[in-house]
């Protein structure tokens, strides 16, 4: 609805450079820039312009850095003895501005005065909304109009692309209240949990390594409800690997030589761990001393391309193909995207909007880089949809590139990030890539076996996604339905399992994600907490070693860490495994390579605290992620309107009281646990 006389508006950014531009897009460079008083950063831009809902009007573009509010206890509870832990479940929680964000409270409140409308953008995500509303409470404390409906819109945009940013200007949006009050509830949660539970661990355990190792260096054992359970994942893969018992197992391996080819034939039951099993039904296969060839079929197949680009995918992919943690990852992203060159880079969604001029953004990348030639070709005939996924956060687009930026003016991580995220729009653009399968079954004595063969015919999307592999086999011989031959080797062998492979962060984020821990947006800050805390070390895995799965191990020979703590007190596993002798025939997808990759071991402190906690012994562990998951859809729903603040606040704290009660009568344990692991001490 239209408000009367409008003649100044103040805009206000979540960050100096988004201010910036906007205002340099809204002003086409008629722009004053003035400085504020007490921060080097934040630049008022002062320009005219005129909106489609209020005309002509005077404009002030500002921003914050970031939260504008603090949250902590008030002064009876600060100090870590003041009270006891429990008390901060429910203890009083002051709202501030730190010292260092007061020019910037002070800035709006200033420039709130002279305006009839306050015009926020800020992320359209949640913590943009929180953040939102943060500069709303501040600002009415110098214009108390600006609380009625109406005075405080916010803009929605994902990029800022000149008439993106020009459309958004247009069609102004009220702040979203729910999203604000989901993020107002996760930091209040988080304050009194993290509070409570870290301050009775560091009282209990730090006073034992302390004493132990007699220096003052052990610092505060924190607990966070992302924190345990990341470290949680971490400390139960190492277990597993340290306590693999590998397992001997038989298979029948067939081998059979026509027009020159070698062509391996794979058993149908794989392995199996009984040798007598496999010795008699290998000596049937001897007796029958002809296979019979019982299925021959070649049909097209095709390597799908990628789904569109989202935040956790991007995380995942910047560590397997681009050897960068995910916090860099989103540290480059953010800059990127902030120098106006990708799209927001915090997004779960994986599906383009059908309005979108897709062919518009391809076309920009034709004006260089290694990709111009491929982007060319789509947009000379090549281009297709891409594929649509099932997420929608209905507030941002996937992640792509929104202009051309030549990589010359790009540090050497930027352009990294940069190449993958263009390589990835142009690919979801492409065909996918096109082959034929063969696929051959014998049966020899009562057993069958296979082979496939496989032979790529256009590549597609495989010419600009380096990070997908798929390449042809050896072509394999002719062979007909109802051919009988005496193969040329037939031969029992033996071999071991081995232990899965310890963490990777592309496996520590699918974790994560699967189990609802953290949001896109934070759980790169929860794995760099639980290194900083000192839960866990990484280190480059050996080459050569493989990745490890979510299941069991794969044989062939395994690794152990050298150095890492000794484990204890959990089951053997049995594991898939990789015979020694050759594979079939056939080709298949690789992601790309692994070696080189960080992977993740915890300290003797790490799983002193995960072991410890399991001991305990209750329905719902601290180390599990099914409380914090719990806590993630509360949140989800306050955002549907199905719930309030105050209920979600409630349950939560009344659910982690417990728990803090229950382990407060089993410290012990705990204690156990630490000596066990930190000291060697056993019993």
């Amino acid at each position: 609805m239209p408000v009367a006389r409008v003649n100044r508006v103040l805009c206000v950014a979540e960050k100096p450079s988004i201010a910036k531009a906007v205002a340099n897009h809204l002003a086409g460079g008629q722009v004053t820039t003035r400085n504020v008083r007490g921060n080097p950063y934040v630049k008022n831009y002062e320009f005219q312009y005129t909106f489609q809902t209020w005309g002509a009007c005077t404009v002030t573009m500002t921003s914050v850095l970031g939260h504008l509010l603090s949250h902590d206890f008030d002064a009876r509870y600060k100090a870590w003895k003041s009270c006891d832990p429990s008390q901060l479940f429910e203890a009083s929680i002051d709202d501030f501005v730190e010292e260092s964000k007061q020019p910037l409270a002070d800035n709006i409140q200033s420039q709130a005065r002279y305006c009839q409308i306050l015009y926020i953008w800020t992320d359209c995500d949640r913590e943009g909304e929180n953040i939102g509303t943060e500069i709303r409470s501040v600002a009415v404390k110098g214009n108390p109009s600006l609380s009625q409906p109406g005075k405080t819109v916010r803009a929605r945009f994902s990029n800022i692309e000149r008439a993106h940013i020009i459309n958004a200007a247009g069609n102004p949006i009220a702040l979203d209240e729910a999203q604000s009050n989901a993020v107002q509830s996760r930091i209040e949660l988080d304050l009194r949990i993290g509070a409570s539970f870290t301050r009775n661990l560091t009282l209990s355990v730090q006073p034992m390594l302390r004493q132990h190792f007699g220096n003052d260096d052990q610092g505060v054992i924190s607990y966070g409800s992302c924190q345990f359970p990341t470290l949680g994942f971490v400390v139960e893969r190492y277990l597993r690997v340290r306590n693999f018992v590998p397992e001997t197992f038989w298979s029948i391996k067939v081998m059979h030589e026509k027009d020159r080819v070698k062509v391996n034939f794979r058993w149908a039951r794989n392995h199996l761990f009984d040798r007598m099993v496999v010795v008699v039904l290998f000596e049937r296969c001897l007796a029958a001393k002809t296979a019979r060839v019982t299925k021959v079929q070649t049909k097209p197949t095709s390597k799908w391309k990628p789904l569109p680009l989202t935040t956790v995918e991007l995380q995942k992919c910047g560590s397997t193909f681009l050897r960068l943690d995910s916090a860099r990852v989103m540290q480059v992203a953010e800059g990127l995207y902030q120098k106006g060159w990708i799209s927001y880079p915090r997004t779960e969604t994986d599906q383009f909007d059908r309005d979108m001029d897709l062919r518009a953004l391809v076309q920009k990348q034709t004006q260089g880089g290694d990709w111009a030639q491929f982007a060319q070709g789509l947009v000379d005939g090549g281009f297709s949809l891409p594929r649509s996924g099932r997420n929608n956060d209905k507030a941002h687009p996937p992640i792509h590139p929104v202009n051309f930026v030549n990589p010359t003016q790009l540090n050497q991580d930027e352009q990294r990030v940069h190449e993958f995220v263009v390589r990835r729009f142009l690919a979801c653009c492409s065909e996918d890539a096109r082959g034929s399968k063969t696929d051959i079954s014998i049966v020899f004595g009562s057993e069958l076996f296979s082979t496939s063969g496989l032979t790529v015919l256009e590549r597609n999307y495989l010419d600009v996604y380096k990070y997908d592999r798929w390449t042809s086999s050896q072509e394999l011989p002719r062979f007909q339905e109802g051919e009988v031959f005496e193969p040329t080797e037939a031969l029992m062998s033996e071999g071991q399992t081995s232990p899965p492979g310890y963490l990777t962060e592309p496996e520590l984020i699918a974790l994560m994600d699967a189990n609802g821990i953290g949001t896109d947006a934070t759980m790169a800050e929860h794995i760099s907490k639980i290194k900083e805390r000192q839960y866990v070390e990484t280190r480059a895995r050996a080459r050569g070693a493989r990745q490890g799965d979510d299941d069991d191990g794969a044989a062939s020979d395994g690794e152990t860490a050298a150095g890492a703590a000794p484990a204890a007190g959990r089951g053997r596993g049995r594991g898939r495994a990789r015979g020694r002798g050759g594979r079939g025939g056939g080709g298949g997808e690789d992601r790309g390579a692994t070696n080189g990759m960080q992977e993740f071991i915890p300290t003797t402190l790490g799983v002193a605290l995960v072991e410890g906690y399991e001991n305990m012994g209750f329905e719902i562990s601290l180390t599990k992620p099914f409380l914090r998951k719990e806590m993630e859809l509360k949140m989800k729903a306050i955002c549907e309107g199905r719930k309030t603040k105050a209920e979600v606040v409630h349950e939560t704290i009344e659910q982690y009281r417990d728990v803090y009660v229950r382990t407060q009568q089993r410290l012990d344990t705990l204690r156990a646990a630490v000596r066990k692991y930190c000291f060697g001490e056993n019993g």
